[in-house]
């Protein structure tokens, strides 16, 4: 009776393991996520102060202030169904906090549905007293981000010539900065990932906020936040990146409600002239709802106003977004 119960008791066993390890090499095939820090050993452009990161959890979003220590949340799609594209994203905040959740995790959970790596940017913000040049610090993880991808492109399963960045209002500014400041990778550099090009191979610009030195536009807090109480001109000249714009600069998709009273709709339309004259590919969405900070444009979105129910006429770009990610990713 014992041996039949232990023989009975071992197979029950043997086949408990076989299960466990079928539904762990089975979970292994969907999506997974990650944090990697951006730098290894000291971080560029940086002085210690002493102060803290801050993590504030609303009703509506989480908030992160004063970043530390810039890292990057992978959130990587299933390989069934990977197209092998990746976008770096970059939650908005005007340069003081960042709106990690509303535009950050769950637009990199979205991509995931639809086959695109989502890679959340938690970059560093002027306001923190921490850098040696403020106005620095978010390009040079924005660089870095995107050359820290490339590395690992292989084993994430990324086409190195298919990764792209998305932005949300400064975060958007952060974005198309990227995409008009960027070089292919310093070749004589003892750091690998430094090799690395930082292009953008296509941009996702949300609500950004473009230009700091058109008239048309309201200048927003975050130029003051990025550049300092009074930056001469040539500062405001190169962080307008309507003026930066160049022939190699990336194929980019726009989204902006007419009724931002955060961030005027000008600032888009000044982006796409400015890509359009160049005889780039663009693509251009104008909402004629949706306020500022509407993210996904789902459940909690549109903080400015409180616009707190799903709307989706304002998630219907993030349809067109897929659209266009199909387009791209078929030249």
């Amino acid at each position: 009776m014992n041996t039949h119960f232990n023989k009975l008791y071992m197979k029950t066993f043997l086949n408990a393991i076989v299960l466990f390890l079928l539904v762990s090499l089975n979970l292994l095939s969907y999506s997974q996520n990650f944090v990697l820090p951006l730098y290894l050993g000291e971080i560029p452009n940086s002085k210690h102060s002493g102060q803290k990161e801050k993590v504030e959890i609303t009703k509506i979003i989480t908030i992160i202030r004063n970043v530390q220590e810039p890292d990057i949340a992978v959130y990587l799609p299933s390989k069934q169904i990977a197209t092998r594209q990746a976008v770096v994203i970059c939650p908005g905040g005007g340069y003081r906090w960042l709106a990690y959740d509303l535009e950050g995790t769950d637009v990199a959970r979205y991509l995931n549905t639809i086959g695109v790596a989502g890679i959340v940017l938690k970059y560093r913000l002027p306001n923190a007293e921490n850098w040696v040049d403020p106005h620095k610090v978010p390009l040079m993880d924005a660089q870095r981000a995107m050359r820290v991808i490339r590395y690992n492109a292989e084993k994430w399963n990324i086409d190195t010539e298919k990764i792209g960045i998305m932005g949300f209002s400064a975060g958007g500014h952060m974005a198309s900065t990227l995409g008009t400041h960027f070089d292919y990778g310093n070749k004589d550099s003892k750091d690998s990932i430094e090799r690395k090009s930082c292009r953008p191979d296509f941009m996702i610009l949300m609500y950004p906020v473009i230009s700091f030195v058109d008239t048309t536009c309201i200048r927003p807090s975050s130029g003051k936040t990025l550049l300092g109480e009074n930056p001469d001109q040539s500062m405001k000249n190169y962080y307008s990146n309507e003026l930066q714009v160049q022939n190699d600069t990336p194929p980019t998709f726009l989204v902006h409600a007419d009724n931002d009273g955060t961030v005027k709709v000008e600032h888009t339309l000044l982006m796409y002239k400015a890509l359009h004259k160049k005889k780039l590919p663009v693509e251009l969405h104008i909402l004629s709802e949706g306020y500022h900070g509407f993210g996904l444009g789902l459940p909690e979105g549109g903080h400015e106003l409180g616009l707190g129910l799903e709307n989706n006429h304002v998630a219907s770009w993030t349809e067109n977004l897929r659209l266009w990610l199909n387009w791209l990713n078929k030249k």
